[in-house]
């Protein structure tokens, strides 16, 4: 039996701890530094996968934030490392090779490389392995909706790899990993692995800042967190929470609506009342009458006390159509408009992120949505030249995360004011004020 070589050269933790461990899990989280040789160790993972599968047709994907990143990084080094099996095809145009076909009548078994921003290409098909490059950067409802259901027909494999930044999805998913017997985790620093010698570590460090050293090379998921406004643990603790409708009741019902600016933007309504959020509606593609058709159906529904609708690029007209149908419990908020605390917050976008934060602190419970968590904690503050809060505008949060974090800030207008319930008579609590718990001391 002929005998091929492919010219890879596993490094020793690869040799005798990563790769072995891949043979006996399904599942797996790797945490590495940069310059680990995490893409050359998959794509030859994928290889070997490849080549042993005995199915019928057998898919492999190794997936990036980004199509042009992925092609960058990972193509390369599958078409060399595949270069030595005889009958090897390549695909340049859709990124995929394909190995001799086990079977007559069927293609081979394929390798894509594939961008997380082009989610299409793995829909609808069924998957025997996939490796997900930088998860941090991925929308975590591809995993969930997409990629998890088409391993279930053929057992495939899901390995998840990057280098910290910050505590988001990637750290979940480690953290949630680490306690299956399920999964197999494991974390390499820079002054462990090997891998780079000390003078270069050492040059390295010269020309880079104290969080970059501690994301990058030491493997440090709390590096960027200090100036995170909700830390992940936070937020994945509210997702578990359980309450009981007298924990809510006699508070207000609010509303908050944040509307889409551009195409890919979504409108998302929340209901929340008290220390409980209900799951929101989410809509895309709608017309101002269509939204503020919504929003008054939401409003009618909930029986909202108040309502807060984004005034920003398009959520105006969503608001005036309101209004001309005669419903004036709608309040609109321009994110960049003053805040209630003024000497403390540069607007009012940051003193409702602050005031979520508490309210998150005191028992506040979300639905257990892996979006809305991943957007929550991403959300970093700095202080303005005046020496306020001013958080991380939209547009750098919309290129880390690949989409503007529209959960996130439909949830948070729900703190916008100070709400107290229309009470009539004859209900509980008739001839007092009863105020929503969206007070606190934040200082």
């Amino acid at each position: 039996m002929k005998v091929i070589t492919i010219p890879y050269k596993p490094r020793p933790l690869w040799k005798d701890i990563i790769h072995p461990a891949l043979d006996k899990y399904r599942f797996a989280v790797i945490v590495a530094h940069r310059r680990y040789g995490k893409t050359v160790g998959m794509i030859n993972e994928l290889t070997k996968s490849a080549i042993k599968n005995t199915l019928i047709s057998p898919q492999f994907a190794y997936v990036a934030p980004f199509r042009n990143q992925a092609k960058m990084i990972a193509w390369n080094y599958l078409k060399y490392y595949t270069s030595a099996i005889p009958g090897r095809k390549v695909n340049e145009s859709d990124l995929f090779i394909e190995l001799p076909s086990k079977h007559k009548n069927a293609v081979g078994a394929r390798i894509y490389i594939i961008g997380a921003d082009k989610p299409d290409a793995l829909r609808g098909t069924y998957w025997d392995g996939v490796v997900l490059d930088e998860y941090a950067q991925i929308k975590p409802e591809l995993w969930g909706e997409v990629i998890r259901p088409a391993l279930a027909d053929r057992k495939g494999f899901a390995y998840f790899i990057g280098t910290p930044k910050g505590q988001n999805q990637f750290y979940e998913i480690y953290q949630r990993a680490q306690r299956s017997e399920d999964w197999f985790t494991c974390l390499y620093r820079a002054d462990e692995s090997g891998v780079l010698d000390e003078a270069e570590l050492k040059s390295m460090m010269e020309d880079m800042t104290d969080i970059e050293i501690r994301q990058e090379l030491y493997c440090d998921f709390t590096a960027s967190a200090s100036n995170v406004v909700i830390p992940i643990d936070l937020v994945t603790e509210a997702a578990h929470r359980l309450l009981q409708e007298k924990d809510v009741q006699g508070a207000p019902v609010i509303l908050g609506v944040d509307i889409a600016r551009y195409g890919d933007d979504r409108s998302t309504i929340f209901k929340r009342q008290g220390l409980w959020v209900d799951e929101p509606l989410v809509y895309k593609g709608l017309d101002t009458m269509d939204m503020a058709a919504r929003v008054i159906d939401a409003i009618i529904r909930y029986k909202a006390d108040m309502t807060f609708i984004d005034a920003g690029v398009m959520g105006a007209g969503v608001i005036d159509r309101i209004r001309q149908l005669g419903y004036n419990n709608i309040s609109e908020v321009y994110f960049q408009g003053n805040a209630l605390h003024e000497q403390r917050f540069e607007n009012i976008r940051a003193e409702m992120y602050f005031k979520m934060l508490e309210w998150l602190k005191s028992g506040g419970a979300i639905p257990d949505m892996p979006e809305l968590k991943s957007e929550l904690s991403i959300v970093e503050y700095k202080f303005s030249k005046r020496g306020k809060i001013i958080l991380q505008p939209k547009e750098e949060i919309k290129e880390k995360i690949g989409k503007s974090p529209d959960l996130a800030d439909g949830l948070a207008l729900t703190f916008a004011r100070p709400v107290y319930p229309r009470l009539k008579p004859g209900d509980p609590g008739y001839g007092r004020k009863m105020m929503c718990n969206t007070e606190y001391s934040i200082f």
